[in-house]
């Protein structure tokens, strides 16, 4: 894990979520202490909270570890997946009607 990228990717999740570090911190399930210590990098979360920091933001656990850039940044969901389908299954029947 890169650490200051962890860092710097979940106080800015949280910034965009438009959410404080007391409500982020609620939220997670942690002291708003605890949660600057791991936004400034002055404590390593353990595997759970980063669990719940991925479900909370929407996010891979590889964009928040900072192995991958925004491009991996959000989470497939059933409902997203559907979407995508759907789209597959469009783009599919235009170019069956070209042929």
């Amino acid at each position: 894990m890169s650490e200051r990228q962890f860092c710097a990717n979940l106080s800015r999740l949280r910034r965009e979520k438009g959410v404080s570090q007391r409500k982020a911190a609620s939220d997670l399930q942690i002291s708003q202490a605890l949660l600057s210590h791991y936004e400034n990098g002055a404590r390593e979360p353990g595997l759970a909270f980063v669990c719940r920091a991925c479900d909370y933001y929407g996010v891979t656990a590889d964009f928040l570890l900072g192995r991958t850039g925004d491009e991996a940044r959000t989470r497939l969901t059933p409902e997203s997946m559907r979407q995508l389908a759907d789209q597959l299954r469009q783009i599919a029947d235009q170019a069956e009607s070209c042929i």
